[in-house]
């Protein structure tokens, strides 16, 4: 159906309305035109080793080399990739993109449960994995069809003497590294040498072939991994690179990266978005070592950064951040969860800086609008559709809503997703035959074009930018056994934006809040663990015998003040 853009009316100076899709085929054409424009330049820096983007070029080559050669991988193959904001991460990621394999990003935290789905859902046969988080994967490892596991220490790209301590300090003193056996496993190190001399076939890549697997709940329960095409990614990247261009100094850049890269946010708007033109990631492993994290930023010139509302939040609350230098911060870009007014009138206060506001979907890449980057201060919407975007608000019946009405929003644009890997039936929930996107979020648009998020259609719970599916919280505390029944809802919370909270009512009167604690402790990631239990002794339920959450989050006090450990 044809669509009205009142928003290209209101758009930056110099954006256009629609992107070049044909300028570059895939991910790995983009590396290797920022790799020739910028060779010199510095790509990636991390706990201050940098590498430059010659460097980054040759290293993802020798891994590329390696996956195709020793392990004879074919296109198409996943590789799951299980690390922290490090420099292994942008060499193995580009390293496989240039083998033409499929890479599953996996978060490092993940549960026992948790990983055994997704190494199995995506089929990987291959896993890079940090030593902090190998014990996890030796328990799954059986049962999924990994093949070859690689491993690294978080010193292990440093140089020497200096990556040999972390790693020495992290083992012996902080005990950070639980003790594992993975028969056959290989170090990274050893990967890339293997790679070294070795030619590189070329592995022909378009449009059509599927770069990413990104895993999201989607809309509701278990993990399903969202298929990213080349074609999507690329298109993100000109999309978002158009929008930032007129405020962005090519080859000057340097973006502060602490959002997770293997979160659909970091991923596309800080490694790909700024690799393009030629800027300095300044990659931050720990990011919630907040004192750390503020030296850190005392000893970089930063000109952007980008983050969830929880960060921003953090920063401001640590010590030392206001004293910072912002004479180089041009550009503060919030996603991933609803930015809070007070946070942004904050930042504006002691960075000068207003905090942009984005909205985006692992569905869509992920970004679907922006606020305009020139804005003077922040205005609440999500912003406007970018390049080649088209948003709508949509009734029950798919009928798109006039301006001002309360509808679901939904997306289209060469952003948007291929589907759920080998879930026809759940793709077909959320995309339509004519390419709509149905996001399940509730909002409404303006005579502008400016959209604004309402809330959402799902029960879905954000904790700091992360969805959190309560029937998943639900199906791990009701194996309990003294849980009769169990509800899981979001409440807000100052820190996060929301925590979950269970009501739960109990078979057995001598059941714990921490009983409960403990258990979820083991099944689910943090993130995903109750900051509030209560009990009761019914849940409020409709005629047919479903739980109503609604009521349960009616009456909620704010997390901040309930009661909890």
């Amino acid at each position: 159906m044809s669509i009205e853009r009142p928003w290209l009316a209101h758009y930056p100076k110099g954006v256009p309305a629609e992107i070049d899709l044909k300028e570059f085929d895939s991910i790995p054409a983009v590396l290797a035109s920022a790799c020739k424009t910028y060779a010199t330049n510095p790509a990636y820096e991390n706990m201050g080793r940098t590498l430059s983007y010659a460097e980054i070029d040759t290293l993802s080559a020798q891994f590329a080399a390696y996956l195709l050669h020793d392990l004879q991988l074919k296109k198409g193959d996943r590789i799951a990739i299980m690390l922290p904001n490090i420099l292994q991460y942008p060499i193995a990621v580009f390293g496989a993109l240039r083998a033409g394999l499929t890479v599953v990003n996996t978060n490092p935290m993940y549960t026992v449960r948790e990983l055994k789905h997704q190494l199995h859902d995506a089929g990987a046969v291959a896993i890079v994995v940090l030593d902090n988080f190998a014990a996890t994967l030796a328990e799954v490892l059986a049962d999924t069809p990994v093949r070859q596991v690689i491993t690294t220490g978080v010193g292990d790209m440093l140089g020497f003497p200096k990556g040999a301590i972390i790693n020495f300090v992290l083992k012996y003193l902080k005990r950070a590294i639980p003790a594992y056996s993975i028969p056959g496993a290989i170090r990274f190190h050893e990967a890339l040498a293997r790679g070294v001399g070795k030619t590189l076939p070329s592995v022909t890549l378009g449009h059509e072939d599927i770069a990413f697997l990104q895993y999201t709940g989607g809309t509701t329960g278990v993990a399903k991994g969202a298929m990213l095409t080349h074609g999507n990614m690329v298109a993100n990247m000109q999309q978002a690179s158009a929008w930032l261009g007129t405020n962005v100094k090519p080859g000057r850049e340097h973006i502060i990266t602490a959002l997770p890269l293997y979160h659909i946010f970091a991923l596309t708007a800080n490694c790909l978005v700024f690799m393009k033109f030629g800027g300095l990631n300044h990659l931050i492993t720990n990011p919630r070592d907040m004192a750390g994290f503020v030296k850190t930023l005392s000893r970089i010139p930063f000109t952007s950064i980008t983050g969830v509302n929880t960060l921003f939040n953090g920063l401001l609350n640590t010590p030392g951040f206001d004293r910072l230098d912002f004479s180089h911060l041009h550009l503060t870009l919030g996603g991933g969860m609803a930015v809070q007014r007070a946070v942004a009138d904050r930042w504006k206060q002691v960075t000068g800086v207003t905090l942009v506001e984005a909205y985006g979907l692992t569905e869509t890449s992920p970004a679907a609008c922006i606020n305009p980057m020139d804005l003077a201060e922040y205005n609440a919407a999500i912003g406007l559709p970018i390049s080649s975007t088209d948003c709508c608000v949509m009734d029950e019946e798919n009928r798109m809503l006039p301006m001002g009405e309360v509808g679901e929003l939904c997306v289209r644009g060469p952003q948007v997703m291929a589907g759920y890997w080998q879930r026809p039936d759940e793709t077909a929930k959320v995309l339509s035959a004519d390419g709509w996107l149905h996001t399940g979020d509730m909002a409404k648009m303006d005579e502008k074009g400016f959209f604004y998020i309402v809330d959402r259609k799902k029960d879905m719970i954000l904790v700091s930018g992360f969805n959190v599916y309560p029937n998943e919280i639900e199906d791990v505390v009701a194996q309990i056994p003294g849980v009769l029944e169990v509800a899981a809802v979001g409440v807000p919370d100052k820190k996060s934006g929301e925590a979950v909270k269970l009501v739960v009512v109990r078979k057995d009167p001598n059941l714990s809040e921490d009983d409960i604690r403990n258990f979820c402790r083991h099944e689910l990631t943090g993130y995903k663990q109750p900051k509030l239990i209560e009990f009761r002794k019914e849940l409020p339920k409709s005629n047919v015998g479903k739980i109503l959450r609604r009521e349960l989050r009616d009456s909620q006090p704010e997390a901040s003040t309930a009661s909890h450990h």
